[in-house]
């Protein structure tokens, strides 16, 4: 019987590593550490290890398509695919920060959005029957998406609005943000609430291609929102520790086999959100 893998993408800290903490506890198979950089990797790993957890690592930078690529490449050929995937990664600008809003536009979407996007376009095909997909979001997608104009709300809670459609609004927001103009087109202040609006969506896109592609495969992918968590890209006043932030990514990774939802949904606190 192979050994069954569960993946975490940016674990090294924070949220991520409280997601590796509890799986290495509740999951029956290897649990991955993953991170940009490799000595911090290695220091989360012997972390829980101190704790009598026994995590493996393997390097991982989302912004690097060689670097999904071969992460890609190692989990099909060591275990012939992937039970569990959360896409964990992600970056925010601290409230009150000085950096244009064009560029915090630019920075924020091509992690949270587009290169996520990447790593679920090569691990997507890997996910094995039964598998877990659980896009870490947030409640600020649903609020950024009410604050877009009517028009881009139809597009995003369409259920026939395409990837490729969801990519052009994406890239649309970014090149109107740097003209200054993205009020003007429809969008929100918010350039993390619509990177995570971005995400959501495609979240459900992708959970509806999965059942008409693999309609008896059993896999769930869904987007979730940790809550307010106290990591360095928060705030020290924030309501959760990691480890309480972990509970609702963990729970949709460990939804139960024959389970058929959450299926394409945002769910915060285990509970599925209005979209």
């Amino acid at each position: 019987m192979s050994v069954k893998v569960a993946i975490v993408t940016g674990s090294n800290k924070g949220i991520g590593l409280a997601i590796v903490r509890a799986l290495c506890k509740q999951f029956q198979g290897d649990v991955y550490i993953t991170s940009r950089d490799v000595g911090r990797g290695e220091e989360a790993v012997k972390s829980l290890s101190s704790e009598g957890l026994n995590p493996k690592f393997h390097q991982l930078d989302i912004n690097d398509l060689s670097s999904i690529t071969a992460a890609a490449a190692f989990f099909k050929k060591k275990y012939g695919g992937v039970d569990i995937l959360i896409n964990n990664a992600g970056i925010a600008f601290k409230e009150g920060d000085q950096t244009p809003f064009a560029v915090q536009a630019e920075v924020i979407l091509k992690t949270n959005f587009f290169a996520t996007r990447d790593l679920l376009t090569h691990f997507l095909p890997l996910i094995k029957a039964g598998g877990r997909v659980v896009n870490v979001s947030s409640l600020w997608s649903a609020w950024a998406l009410k604050d877009c104009s009517p028009a881009l709300q139809q597009r995003f809670r369409s259920e026939d609005i395409t990837e490729d459609e969801l990519v052009r609004l994406m890239q649309r927001f970014v090149t109107e943000s740097q003209k200054g103009k993205h009020k003007e087109d429809g969008w929100p202040e918010k350039a993390y609430g619509v990177s995570k609006t971005g995400l959501t969506t495609l979240s459900m896109i992708q959970a509806r291609r999965l059942s008409k592609e693999r309609p008896n495969d059993g896999i769930l992918l869904n987007a979730c929102c940790p809550g307010w968590v106290r990591t360095d890209m928060t705030s020290d006043k924030a309501t959760k520790s990691p480890d309480e932030g972990a509970i609702t990514p963990v729970y949709l990774a460990l939804l139960l086999p024959g389970a058929t939802e959450p299926h394409g949904k945002l769910v915060s606190d285990k509970e599925v959100q209005v979209w």
